[in-house]
């Protein structure tokens, strides 16, 4: 049983938050050890307190036109004092359609990267709601995002946003403002300061960035200079890399999406440990999971998204939680519908705190 205490800021980030005219301090809704997840075709995030399953918090009221009270088709979720940051992602135009859209011929598009308050109310946004580009505060299929106070060369309240159709992972300040980027707006490719369908970036304690690069097989660790220090691949083994994050031991562990499997890499690119997703019976045979975080005990948290369940694997390989029932759509009790992203709240093991080493707890 994980220990459930109330998550607080320091004075400095607190400030911060105040900033925007709201309360920082901690809510009762927010409590160390519940699990907060993107539900992406329930065009919702939920968070659930583990012992009961029950859903203690939500935002989104699946709605698939992007508004004040909604998000669509949401990849991404993480919770920082008694604030969320959302990445609206939309639901990309299928044959046959995806769930969650009413328009499968065009997509529902959202666009917009926010936070929210407790209460549900915006209170900072970057992106044009609906809308697809790439010019003054607009994105294109933003997957990832997270909140950093310690960028190099740019200190203070940030968002780095994985900006997945514009082939590209930029550094926004409170402003609007694009500080950093790295890879050529809607250039795809494989050589320098290239992307191509970027799915996540985390900022390392070394300042360097870590990059799942989706389509180029990869994950990639680069300087905030530009320059390449290592890719990941698991020995060009992987395919669609949709998320990467480094561990406390040095290792990198990869979301091998189209693979159907979480493996974690040393840092010569061997794999050291591996979970596929597949293998339960009445499993889905391609249920392409999306994210994978490692906990503070030790375990996995992983987004088994066409098998509509999160889990909490050990490293034995045992199953010691589940949210959703095996490849059982639905947005009723215990159910999810495609999730795409879960985190447990005041756990940033292995990922980026958002006011920083120190800050995170």
């Amino acid at each position: 049983m994980r220990a459930r205490s109330t998550q607080r800021l320091l004075p400095m980030a607190a400030l911060a938050l105040m900033a925007f005219g709201l309360p920082a301090g901690a809510s009762d809704f927010n409590e160390a050890g519940n699990i907060v997840i993107a539900d992406q075709y329930n065009n919702r995030v939920v968070e659930v307190d583990p012992r009961t399953h029950r859903i203690v918090w939500s935002f989104g009221d699946g709605s698939d036109q992007p508004g004040p009270h909604s998000i669509v088709g949401v990849n991404d979720a993480e919770r920082f004092g008694s604030f969320t940051l959302l990445s609206g992602t939309g639901i990309p135009p299928s044959n046959p359609a995806l769930p969650g859209c009413s328009t499968p011929a065009t997509g529902c598009a959202d666009n917009r990267v926010m936070i929210v308050n407790r209460r549900g109310r915006i209170v900072w946004q970057y992106g044009e709601a609906g809308v697809g580009g790439f010019g003054a505060n607009q994105i294109n299929t933003p997957v990832h995002a997270l909140m950093v106070w310690h960028f190099p060369g740019h200190y203070g309240f940030h968002v780095l946003i994985t900006d997945q159709a514009n082939s590209r992972v930029i550094l926004v300040n409170r402003s609007h403002q694009v500080v950093w980027q790295y890879g050529m707006t809607q250039v795809p490719g494989l050589g320098p300061d290239l992307l191509n369908n970027p799915n996540s970036a985390e900022l390392l304690d070394n300042g360097h960035i870590l990059i799942a690069d989706e389509n180029n097989n990869r994950a990639i660790e680069v300087t905030a200079g530009k320059q390449l220090v290592q890719a990941f691949s698991a020995g060009g083994t992987a395919s669609g890399v949709a998320f990467a994050s480094r561990l406390a031991n040095g290792n990198t562990l990869l979301t091998d999406s189209n693979n159907n499997r979480i493996i974690e890499l040393s840092p010569a690119d061997a794999i050291v440990w591996e979970y596929d997703t597949n293998t339960d019976p009445g499993s889905n045979t391609a249920p392409l999971p999306t994210r994978a975080v490692r906990l503070a005990n030790g375990n996995t948290l992983i987004s088994d998204q066409y098998n509509n369940r999160v889990i909490e694997v050990t490293r034995g390989k045992q199953i010691v939680f589940q949210q959703g029932m095996l490849n059982v759509l639905g947005k009723g009790f215990n159910q999810l519908n495609g999730p795409y992203d879960a985190k447990v709240v005041g756990d940033f093991t292995g990922l980026t705190p958002p006011f920083g080493r120190g800050h995170d707890r």
